[in-house]
């Protein structure tokens, strides 16, 4: 778990985007794909959400050596949070760390 600090000025479309993404993630399908240009605040709309709704934000590290296998024990990790201990978990995948588009 990363929680770093984040300075952030938050607007009236900003505090919008975290109620959508909050009534989003809440929601029983709760798998929201958030697009838009570098620099935006998905990501940091993101995370605000995943605390403000207490959940587990978890996000792979890609370096390397990082591999199909770690990759598989990451998301087993991540589902056995979700799925086995019933928490609240929010996957944030971004465009940069996919390594091989095969």
């Amino acid at each position: 778990e990363n929680n770093a600090a984040m300075d952030l000025v938050l607007f009236g479309d900003a505090m919008c985007h975290v109620g959508k993404i909050c009534r989003i993630i809440m929601s029983t399908p709760g798998h929201p794909l958030l697009v838009g240009v570098g620099g935006s605040g998905r990501q940091s709309l993101s995370r605000l959400s995943s605390y403000t709704c207490m959940f587990l934000t978890m996000m792979i590290v890609i370096s390397g050596n990082y591999g199909m296998n770690d990759l598989k024990a990451d998301l087993q990790a991540m589902y056995t949070k979700a799925g086995v201990k019933d928490e609240g978990v929010l996957f944030l995948f971004t465009d940069g760390q996919i390594t091989n588009e095969k």
